[in-house]
């Protein structure tokens, strides 16, 4: 049961609100930000979001035949990581549009998991939520590319405490799923 998965390893969900908000404060609370410093706080961050959820897929892979969801979510954070890494001069079109996809692919998948939890728990809105979010963000990064990362600074770091604020009551929500589901299928005494 996915809902197994999540409530079990809440505390990652937890670890990734938290990231955002770290994330999203640090890029506000440096306007003059260099494109190289964000472009290497940017690629710490996908690349630690990443980790954390290819952990949590791994952990759950056998009590979910759907795991591999969050699995590929992960490995696409590493990827983004990674090619943020490799070349960490990247012009800030490019920056724009690593960031866009990822978000828009990290959407979609968010999206697709809360579908399908729909039916195993309550709460199932707010990871559905994140991935609306994320949609919409990954989009309109799109639309205005050539506005540059520097001068949609404060749109990165306004979104990136939303959904982190988000990922942290969904992982409260998480921690009980479980309990509530096992109190429900308990037979009255």
């Amino acid at each position: 049961m996915l809902a197994n998965i999540l409530s079990r390893y809440w505390w990652m969900t937890l670890l990734r609100g938290v990231l955002w908000v770290l994330f999203g404060i640090c890029v506000l609370a440096q306007p003059g930000i260099s494109l190289v410093t964000l472009t290497l706080l940017f690629g710490a961050f996908a690349l630690a979001d990443g980790i954390v959820k290819v952990g949590s897929a791994i952990g759950g892979r056998s009590e979910h035949e759907h795991w591999g969801v969050l699995l590929l979510a992960g490995l696409c954070g590493i990827g983004v990581g990674i090619l943020t890494f490799m070349s960490p001069g990247i012009t800030a079109l490019v920056l724009l549009f690593y960031i866009a996809v990822w978000a828009i692919a990290i959407g979609l998948m968010e999206l697709v998991v809360a579908i399908r939890l729909r039916k195993e728990i309550e709460g199932e809105f707010w990871l559905g939520l994140a991935g609306v979010a994320s949609i919409i963000f990954g989009v309109l990064l799109m639309a205005r590319p050539g506005a540059g990362a520097l001068s949609v600074l404060a749109m990165i770091g306004g979104f990136a405490i939303v959904i982190g604020l988000i990922e942290i009551v969904f992982a409260i929500r998480a921690r009980g799923f479980v309990n509530r589901a096992r109190a429900a299928v308990r037979p009255a005494v």
